[in-house]
């Protein structure tokens, strides 16, 4: 068994979607990046990857690439996966938090469960995702843009 440890930041911007976990959120902002700017999936796409010690996303799916250009996390989630079980790991469970002022998360969260453990193929009881503020404080707190942590275990398929 191996423990992973994902960290995502994007700023809020005017003119884009915010894409949660795979889920659009309707907001009057969404996160600026190079794909859909998932910060959630992304802290577990590279909480998934460090626990298998295959580097960062950064690494796997590089900012400026055409192919990423607006792509859904999910698709790079799924991919993710697929590095993971060519090394012969699988996902045991994901454990999620969204930091953010605004919008009110809590009626999207199962959603969002949902999506994660599909993109992973595991069942919905191996993903929490859970909601935050960060009390007003900070670039989240001033409503600038959002983080998200995630944790990850992943076991080897043999075991």
């Amino acid at each position: 068994m191996r423990i992973g440890i994902g960290y995502d930041v994007h700023p809020l911007t005017r003119g884009r979607r915010l894409v949660l976990g795979g889920v659009e959120i309707p907001f009057d902002k969404g996160l600026s990046g190079w794909s859909d700017a998932d910060v959630l999936t992304h802290a577990v796409m590279d909480a998934l990857l460090g626990a298998a010690a295959l580097g960062d996303i950064g690494r796997h799916f590089p900012h400026g690439a055409p192919r990423y250009r607006g792509i859904s996390s999910l698709v790079l989630l799924r991919e993710v996966k697929d590095k993971l079980e060519e090394q012969g790991w699988r996902v045991s469970n994901i454990d999620a938090t969204i930091i953010a002022e605004q919008p009110m998360l809590s009626g999207y969260i199962g959603k969002m469960r949902q999506e994660l453990s599909r993109a992973l193929n595991i069942t919905l009881s191996q993903v929490s995702v859970k909601a935050s503020t960060s009390a007003e404080l900070g670039f989240a707190g001033r409503g600038e843009g959002m983080t998200a942590y995630a944790i990850a275990l992943i076991q080897g398929v043999s075991d």
